[in-house]
Parts: C-alpha cells; structure tokens; sequence
C-alpha cells in the first residue's frame, strides 16, 4: 500500500500549477516555478512553486535546489533547506522558494517545460509515532493525489511556526 499524498494545485485564470510527478531514475521529486519571474544580482524574494500539500501526521518534506538551479539560474535557496512539516497544509499553504539571486536572470518558459528549480522529498518526522514508523517501514512507496481542497486549516503562510 502506498502512502497518499494529498496535492493541491494552484490555479485561476491566469497561472496553472503543474502536479508533481515520482519519476523512476531518482527518489526525489522535482518542484517548478509557478510563473515567469525575472531578477538582478541582489533580489531576494520568494518563487510560488504552484502547490500545497497535506502531509501525513508524523511526516515531514526536505526541500533542496536541483544541482543545476544556480548554474541554470544564478539562484540559491537562502536557508539552504526547506523543511515542511504536517502542520503546513490548508489550502493557501503553498510551497515557496525562498531565493537570493547572484547575478541578473530569468526563470522565463510559459509552457512549464523546464521551470523546475527544487526537489524534495518525505520522509519521517522526529514526532513519528511507532505505528506511523512500521506503516513506512511497510509500505509501497507514496502516491501525489490532487485534489481540489485540502481539509486542513491555513498555517499562514512561510515562516508562521508559532506565530499567534
């Protein structure tokens, strides 16, 4: 049995998200720009990566640049790597890369061919209960599932761990 992996995609008249997808040669999953977005050395700012998602209770997500993000953008991810845990999944919870960019460019492809700019993967928290642990242990590998709403209340948004 697999483990499901609720995913919401962000979409509206303008932008489309793209739903992640497990491919075979790697065990990470590849995230991608949700829209063009054009910088000069120096910029900081966060790029939407077009999905939330509702993890499993006891399961958390590590998110790294691709090997090719600053060659092919002359981007880095700030905090080196991104850690969202179960309790980011309400429907405006969407992924970000949060960046500093080290010389001018672009992240420019309308067609999302290859906008993809990070990977992660799930993997079990340090809350992880046993029965959590023997399931994961057990288990077939994970499933992404879009879904229209996640059923789960918003965190607010990047960074909002303990805020009130």
């Amino acid at each position: 049995m697999k483990l499901k992996i609720k995913v919401k995609v962000y979409n509206n008249d303008n932008v489309h998200g793209v739903l992640p997808r497990i491919i075979k040669k790697g065990d990470w999953i590849d995230l991608q720009a949700l829209e063009p977005v054009e910088y000069n050395a120096g910029d900081s700012g966060m790029i939407n990566l077009g999905v939330a998602m509702q993890l499993p209770e006891g399961y958390e997500a590590l998110v790294l640049p691709r090997s090719s993000t600053f060659k092919k953008y002359g981007i880095i991810l700030v905090n080196s790597c991104g850690i969202i845990d179960n309790t980011y999944c309400g429907n405006e919870d969407f992924w970000q890369f949060p960046y500093f960019a080290l010389r001018d460019g672009s992240i420019i492809d309308k067609e999302h061919k290859d906008m993809r700019l990070c990977q992660f993967r799930i993997q079990l928290s340090q809350k992880a209960t046993f029965w959590q642990k023997i399931k994961w242990l057990f288990s077939s590998g994970i499933e992404l599932v879009q879904v229209d709403n996640l059923t789960s209340s918003n965190r607010g948004g990047f960074g909002s761990t303990d805020k009130k």
